[in-house]
This record gives C-alpha cells, sequence and structure tokens, in this order.
C-alpha cells in the first residue's frame, strides 16, 4: 500500500469518473497502471540496459553481422 499525490486535474478527473462509475478511484488507479506499466517498464529498462551497454566499452555488432552469425542474412 502507498499514497501517491495527484495534480488536481487529475484527481478532479478521477473523482468524477469514480463518481460517476460507482467505484473506488482505486480501481481507475490499479487499471491505469496494468494498461501502462509493461509500457513504463520496457522504456526505462531500456534506457538504463542501454546505459549499462555504453559506459562497458563493448562495440557494437551492426545487425547485418548478427544476421549472418545466426544463419539469417539472405
Amino acid at each position: 500500500m502507498f499514497t501517491i499525490r495527484l495534480p488536481e486535474e487529475m484527481e478532479r478527473r478521477l473523482t468524477v469518473l469514480a463518481d460517476t462509475t460507482k467505484r473506488p478511484k482505486s480501481f481507475y488507479v490499479r487499471e491505469a497502471l496494468e494498461r501502462g506499466l509493461d509500457d513504463i517498464e520496457d522504456a526505462y529498462l531500456a534506457e538504463a540496459a542501454l546505459e549499462k551497454f555504453r559506459v562497458s566499452g563493448e562495440k557494437a555488432v551492426p545487425l547485418e553481422e548478427v544476421e549472418r552469425r545466426l544463419g539469417l542474412a539472405d
């Protein structure tokens, strides 16, 4: 369990939605997280992996080389 602070406009919209549909605000917060968390994870974890790669000093391998090594080249 945790507490979040929302901008006033977002809080107002959430309240209107909850009041109109007779569901708790937590239902919609959970729904929004379920719909968006995968995308957020993908973006931030990819960014972290890229930074780790950059710091490592490893050389990048061109896609054509990867395809050739895997026998996928045309």
